[in-house]
């Protein structure tokens, strides 16, 4: 049979291994029910022992024992298989045990003769060890190991978890890796958990060979003589070997499997096979070999004592220990030699390629030498920045990158630098033995400590280093935060302040990809058709550079596709999507009360800066004047401070609200500019005063 017929007749086989449960349960089915004649029982006692020799060796060289996971499924179908069997074999040795020792089948029968010697006393001995090693020993050690892994699996569970989550914050592994990750720790929690209660059939099989093997005797010898008219030797002696041969017989691959799930429950995941993995741990170190082979020496030449084998080990020990010193030392010398051969190829190694010094984190994180043990000593730092993604994705809707987070030996050693895209958007000072007191505006007392501003809201703040002093300076109205959140407020302000920095194209294709999991019409219709995806960006970047969140995608995306076949103009594709998320933009300025305190502009002054800005279709050259210009700020700024406004808000036409933020967003940063069409049904509006 030639290669290509070999490969075909494999790939055949292999399209039909999923019909093997089916088939192995019909011939268990078979096994139970029907008479079966002597040299079929032959073929699948041996099938018996080869699986079980099979599944031995494979348990010893497989790498993982996660990664079997047929397992736990391979103990229940062995352990019926056997049981089948030993029926099938009790049904054969009581009915036809009379006629001598070959009634059950020539492999009982050398089990009954050769392995036992005929004898069914030594018979009895030989099956009650091999039960005795395997129920004691092997199966109650394995049972033992299972519930032990499982509970341990169990329980590390959230642990790792966790570290998953916190190595993707950190920007370690991305999402597929995670992803991957995640499945494996789930997988070995449900093969440990499979294998606690499958482990337990091996044990019971033990105790229910005994009692086949009582049950068969006791009957075989009632059959015998009081049916067939036997001897009270000859019945001993015919049922007595053939039911201790059938004993053994099933008893050894029982065995097998045995050792096999104990093997399996107490192997850890390695690069190599047990074999391997021993013969390098125990060799790595010659010393316990020659202290070995000098007991086994000084033994051997005591009086008394055999000195033929002890000498003989000591020798093949003590060469062993020999062979495995000299090993060792060969590695090192290769070792040495492929690490300078190693460095004088990279002396003449091409440059690495310079598209690689290209690639910029999106957003990242640097440390001056003095920080490092603030941001690495446990895993709440790394759990901060998680939190911070997850807050910027429920709040404003946007899908943060990794934070890369790096000690920079430029920065001062307290200092810390946030940066966006390579370059330094925000950065401070911090004191990581200390604590900032922020003082709101309402401190009754000053505390005495280092003066500062805090870097996330320029408040004044006051850095204290005593436990005491955080206790006196938070009954004095002092807001005491730790060090880790003053970096990670200070990194979550600049997250809102760069949001639509931080959404490009490719964020807004992950989020369009997210969304057309639940609403796929929508974005179908929406993009390519009708926007392209840059258009679509903008818009989004628009809604965020006006701090209103883009959670409600579907609405938005409806919203611009609506307004989006008559025009492509940015701006009115913007206010578009503010209308529709009147609600929201409503919900985030109004008071606990329902109240939206605003300031309104008169219709004539609306006139002059639509016309101003060429909005009426006029000759307006969409510029508006210095004085004007100035003029209308200071009249909305005061207008706004007499109001007494805890949150500035001018209300105005959706026609010039987008140029009217334009020109405010410079100098009156914290001014919201709304439109009608924005204000909710069920919202009061409180007007505060009016521009004219």
């Amino acid at each position: 049979m030639n290669n290509s017929t070999t490969g075909r007749f494999l790939n055949r086989a292999t399209s039909f291994s999923h019909l093997t449960l089916p088939i192995g349960a019909v011939v268990i089915l078979l096994v139970l029910l029907v008479p079966l004649p002597a040299f079929l029982l032959d073929i699948f006692i041996s099938f018996n022992l080869t699986a079980s020799v099979v599944v031995l060796l494979v348990s010893m060289y497989i790498l993982d024992p996660v990664k079997f996971t047929s397992f736990p499924n391979l103990l229940l179908l062995t352990t019926l298989y056997r049981l089948a069997l030993n029926l099938a074999t009790s049904r054969l040795i009581l009915t036809d045990g009379n006629s001598g020792d070959a009634a059950a089948g020539a492999v009982i029968k050398a089990f009954g003769e050769f392995v036992i010697g005929g004898n069914y006393v030594v018979g009895v001995v030989i099956f009650l060890i091999l039960l005795a090693i395997q129920f004691i020993v092997v199966n109650h050690g394995a049972v033992r190991s299972s519930e032990v892994t499982a509970r341990f699996t169990l329980d590390a569970m959230p642990g790792k978890q966790m570290a998953v989550d916190a190595d993707l914050a950190a920007g370690i592994i991305d999402e597929n890796e995670a992803r991957e990750r995640r499945k494996d720790i789930s997988q070995a929690a449900e093969f440990h958990g499979a294998m606690d209660g499958a482990i337990r059939f091996t044990q019971r099989d033990a105790i229910a060979s005994i009692i086949i093997v009582a049950v068969n005797i006791g009957a075989g010898f009632a059959i015998g003589v009081l049916q067939h008219g036997l001897s009270l030797a000859d019945a001993i002696k015919n049922y007595t070997v053939l039911t201790v041969g059938d004993g053994v017989a099933a008893a050894v691959p029982s065995l097998f499997i045995s050792v096999a799930a104990a093997v399996i429950t107490t192997r850890t995941a390695t690069e190599s096979s047990i074999g391997a993995e021993m013969s390098d741990q125990i060799l790595n170190n010659p010393r316990p070999l020659y202290i070995t082979a000098g007991v086994l020496c000084f033994l051997g030449v005591l009086p008394g004592m055999p000195h033929i084998p002890f000498l003989m080990l000591a020798t093949g020990v003590g060469a062993v220990a020999y062979l495995s010193r000299y090993s060792a030392k060969k590695n090192l010398h290769e070792a040495a030699e492929e690490k300078e051969a190693e460095e004088q190829a990279n002396k003449t190694r091409e440059p690495e390629k310079i598209e690689s010094l290209l690639k910029i984190d999106a957003l990242a994180l640097e440390v001056g030498y003095g920080l490092v043990g603030l941001v690495s000593e446990d895993d709440s730092f790394l759990n901060r920045i998680r939190e911070i993604r997850r807050q910027s994705a429920t709040e404003f809707g946007i899908i943060v990158p990794s934070v890369h987070v790096t000690d920079n030996l430029q920065l001062a050693p307290r200092e810390y630098a946030i940066l966006l895209k390579g370059e330094k958007i925000a950065g401070g000072e911090i004191h990581p033995d200390a604590y900032l007191a922020i003082d709101p505006g309402a401190v009754r007392e000053r505390v005495d400590g280092i003066e500062t501003v805090d870097p996330s809201f320029g408040m004044p703040a006051v850095w204290i280093r005593r436990s005491a002093d955080r206790d006196r300076a938070v009954a004095a109205g002092y807001t005491v935060v730790d060090p880790t959140t003053v970096i990670c407020t200070h990194l979550s302000e600049n997250i809102k302040k760069y949001a639509p920095e931080l959404l490009g194209r490719q964020e807004t294709r992950r989020l369009l990809d997210a969304l057309a999991e639940t609403h796929p019409k929508t974005v179908e219709e929406a993009t390519p058709k009708v926007l392209s995806l840059g258009e679509t960006q903008r818009v989004l970047q628009n809604l965020l550079r006006e701090k209103v969140p883009i959670r409600d995608l579907a609405t938005i995306l409806e919203a611009i596709t609506d307004v989006g076949v008559v025009t492509h103009d940015v701006n009115a594709l913007t206010e578009a999507a503010r209308a529709a998320l009147a609600r929201t933009i409503s919900a985030g300025l109004a008071n606990q009360n329902g109240e939206l305190s605003v300031v309104t502009l008169d219709p004539h002054l609306e006139t002059q800066i639509a016309e101003r800005f060429g909005l009426l279709g006029g000759s307006g050259d969409q510029k508006i004047e210095p004085e004007f210009g100035k003029q209308l700020l200071e009249k909305i700024e005061a207008a706004c401070q007499s109001g007494v406004m805890s949150q500035p808000i001018v209300l105005c036409s959706s026609m010039i609200r987008p140029h009217l933020r334009k020109l405010t967003e410079r100098f009156l940063p914290d001014l919201e500019v709304i439109a009608h069409g924005e204000v909710a049904s069920n919202v009061q509006l409180v007007t505060m005063g009016n521009v004219s």
